[in-house]
Formats: C-alpha cells, structure tokens, sequence
C-alpha cells in the first residue's frame, strides 16, 4: 500500500503534487501515458489492485481546449470514461478518488464568483469532457472533486512562459483579450491545497485557486511589470482572436469551501506568479 497515485504526473500540477508530497514524507508512485492509458480499463484495475493507494489523484487530461472541438471523442474518453475506470477501481481498493476537474464547466457568463452548487452547463467540447468525468468521478463510495482554473506551474508551457517567451524573443507590444475574466492558479499551490483537502477529509465538489481576479490582459501586465520589461500590453477582445472553442467570459470561482475546509484562502494570484518568477523557467 502506498500513500498517493498520481496520474497525469508529467503534468505540471502532476509534477509539483508529487515533489511536494515526497518533500512532506508521503510514499508516492506517478505515472503519465508512457506507464499507463487510463483509457484502458484492465490496465487501471491492475495497477491500482496492486497499489492499493489511500488516494488517487487524477490529474491526467486532454486539456487542448480548441482541438478538443475537433475530437470530442478522444476528449471524452479521456476526460470522461476514463474517470470511471478510475472510480470503479478505488472502490475495489477502498481508495479515495482525487479529480481535478475545470471552470469550463460553467456556462462562463457569470457575474460573480461561481459556487459549487451553481448550475453547470459547458459551451466547449471540453467542458462537456470534464463535466462528465465529474459525473463518472462520483461513482467513486470516497471522492472529492477539485475545480480550479487558469492553471501555470513548471516545467511545461503555460501563459506566463508564453509571455515570457515574447519578451525574450524582441516583442515590442502585445495584444492581450481583456473580456475573459479568472483566478490564475499556481500549481504549487494548488498542490498544497490538494493535500490540506485530502488531511481535512473534504468530500464531494471543492473550488480551488489562488485569492483575486484578473482578465488575461491583466495577467499579461503583471507578468511584464514583474520581469522588469518595456513591453507596451495592448487590450483586446475575445472577437479579435477567435478561436474553435468557447472561452468563458468569466470563471471566477468561490473557494469559501475549501477555505472553510483547510483553514485559510491560497495566496493571491500576485503573490503566486512573484514566487513562480523568482524560479527557474520551465523548460
């Protein structure tokens, strides 16, 4: 028996969770596609039947939100059926099941912070793919549902990199949508906060991400500030860049649960990317 299973551990949530876990003692086994497709239901079932970890923590995904418009069917099967291999499995090895789940849930037309017990309704393939592994996760007799939003973290490209990348390579000005509204999340920490949840014993569907709000051109803005460049941040809109899938306009989410659950809110999305920038940049 182990502590934690990872899936999706190449990921950048997946790599912070597991060096954060292994830091705090915790006996951990990750593994991404080139160990285990959790599409692949007898694979799951072995694997977990010979683990038989305390928790799961699925961060495995299709997250390539405009091509899942084009493969709905490979979105779902990852993001959805998948999950319920996941669950029957822990049933069997009386695991808690651990599912990161998205603010692509919600119809994204908001106007304040959206709660867990909102109601939800995907304008994307992706959203549809993650609402449905939500469902499928709930089949799992322990399971905690974690929705979070606007994820960067090492060691993989992210916003920040993208940015970055543009600075770096002699960008003068940018052009940033200004009408998409969300809590930028640090994955190190959200992967404190998975383990808080996991100690407190949080059951059901919790809102995770770092405290405040911003558009992604005030994102963009901060990130220039902090890295000290003379880069002139021009706002657009989201009919300026259109793309196959529907971003929502605002995805703010409440975290008042999982604040109740661990004891305080995660730092504000400021603080976070200040400590992100102060590291090595992902490769």
């Amino acid at each position: 028996m182990i502590d934690l299973l990872i899936t999706g551990v190449h990921g950048q949530l997946g790599r912070a969770l597991e060096g954060l876990a292994r830091r705090r003692g915790l006996s951990v086994e990750g593994h991404d596609l080139d160990t285990l497709d959790i599409r692949d239901n007898g694979a799951v079932a072995q694997l977990i039947g010979r683990l038989r970890p305390r928790v799961l923590v699925n961060c495995a995904a299709f997250t390539a939100v405009d091509a899942c418009e084009t493969d709905e069917a490979t979105a779902t099967a990852i993001n959805g059926t998948a999950v319920g291999h996941l669950a029957a499995a822990c049933n069997v090895a009386g695991a808690l099941l651990v599912h990161l789940s998205t603010d692509y849930v919600f119809a994204g037309d908001g106007t304040r912070p959206y709660t867990e017990t909102d109601p939800v309704a995907p304008a994307s393939a992706y959203g549809r793919s993650k609402l449905a592994g939500e469902r499928l996760a709930r089949s799992a007799d322990r399971h905690l549902i974690v929705r979070t939003a606007w994820l960067y973290g090492r060691g993989g490209a992210n916003f920040v990199e993208a940015i970055r990348r543009q600075i770096d390579g002699g960008a003068a000005s940018l052009r940033v949508v200004a009408d998409q509204v969300g809590s930028p999340t640090f994955c190190d920490d959200l992967a404190g906060a998975l383990l808080e949840l996991i100690d407190a014993e949080a059951r059901g569907v919790v809102h995770a991400a770092n405290s405040g709000s911003t558009s992604w051109h005030g994102f963009a803005v901060e990130i220039v500030r902090r890295l000290g460049a003379e880069v002139e941040v021009h706002a657009v809109t989201t009919a300026d860049f259109p793309r196959p899938a529907r971003r929502p306009a605002y995805s703010v989410l409440d975290t008042s649960l999982m604040a109740a659950a661990i004891g305080h809110h995660l730092p504000p999305w400021q603080d976070a990317l200040a400590r992100y920038l102060e590291g090595p940049c992902a490769p």
